[in-house]
């Protein structure tokens, strides 16, 4: 069955694209231009510098002076601090590939990266503030409490996620710190840009992908409330929210979907995501499912703020 599906679906989308190429012209264009105004300078500097802080193991006195505070906190290992923080400061997929990257280093077990991975891949608090609540809500009273929700439901869900992965002992990192550092040499540098341009455009491929395929799906004639709330915004956030607030359905309803969408990150962002963990044993199954269960405390949080608080 899979087997004949897959050509059935890709042959679909390809005449699709032939019958509506104005269509799939705007939406290769607005993920293009997300990508190329957005993304890239948003990413592409934080790609390069955290590498180099991995490579050259730098990252021990980085995180040798956070590690006291979240260590504890989050149960994680010295190195695995570097995650936690890019991961709730820097937006998607920086988390995960800095999780995959200490990895594949070997600064982190499996074990652990798998953990961090299950809390701390998280929209920018950046595209939150300006993108969620400024440009698209236009609520400014909901930017401080949007945020607090957004950072409190992978912070609770990481003490559910460590019951799986902690089993009753601290991590410990495979990383043992020198003070002898790998010297600093310019073809490190060369690999450490090559390898952050292949990553940043990769993510650029499947945002324009997803741009295109979400532009193309709202031609379809559905008029189905769950297709219209859950399937085709879940594809992107940057365009399913628009398509949300579309549905004139009562705004408290709308800011809890939007609040669980952005936590979720949609299936584009979990796309980007498996393209970081090429190379590991990280599952993007396990990743998946605890996205939907932080999707669903945001939602629960987000409800009773929404109601309750106000």
């Amino acid at each position: 069955m899979k087997h004949k599906l897959l050509p059935f679906t890709l042959i679909s989308i390809f005449l699709f694209m032939l019958i509506k190429p104005n269509e799939t012209f705007s939406g290769a264009s607005e993920g293009l231009l997300l990508w190329y105004q957005i993304i890239l300078p948003t990413l592409f500097p934080f790609m390069i510098i955290t590498n180099l802080l991995v490579r050259t193991n730098t990252i021990f006195s980085f995180t040798k002076w956070l590690s006291p505070i979240l260590c504890p906190f989050f149960a994680a290992s010295p190195n695995g601090t570097f995650a936690i923080l890019t991961g709730f400061l820097c937006g998607y997929p920086m988390g995960a590939k800095v999780t995959a990257d200490l990895v594949k280093s070997g600064k982190i077990s499996n074990n652990e990266g798998a953990y961090l991975l299950s809390f701390c891949n998280n929209t920018s608090p950046m595209f939150v503030m300006n993108y969620v609540i400024l440009k698209t809500l236009k609520h400014e009273d909901l930017l401080f409490p949007s945020l607090i929700i957004l950072l409190a439901s992978p912070i609770l869900c990481s003490f559910l996620f460590r019951l799986y992965y902690l089993k009753k002992k601290q991590f410990s990192s495979h990383f043992i710190p020198s003070s002898a550092h790998p010297y600093f040499h310019f073809q490190l540098l060369d690999q450490t840009i090559m390898n952050s341009f292949e990553v940043i455009t990769k993510v650029g491929g499947y945002i324009i992908l997803f741009s295109v395929l979400i532009t193309l799906l709202k031609e379809l004639p559905c008029t189905s409330s769950l297709w219209r709330i859950c399937i085709l915004p879940s594809l992107e956030i940057t365009n399913g929210i628009p398509l949300l607030l579309a549905t004139n359905l009562p705004f408290s309803f709308s800011y809890i979907c939007v609040m669980a969408l952005v936590s979720f990150g949609g299936f584009c962002s979990i796309a980007q995501t498996k393209c970081m963990l090429d190379g590991t044993d990280l599952s993007i199954l396990s990743y998946t499912i605890e996205k939907l269960i932080t999707a669903m405390v945001t939602s629960l949080l987000a409800f009773f703020y929404i109601h309750f608080i106000i």
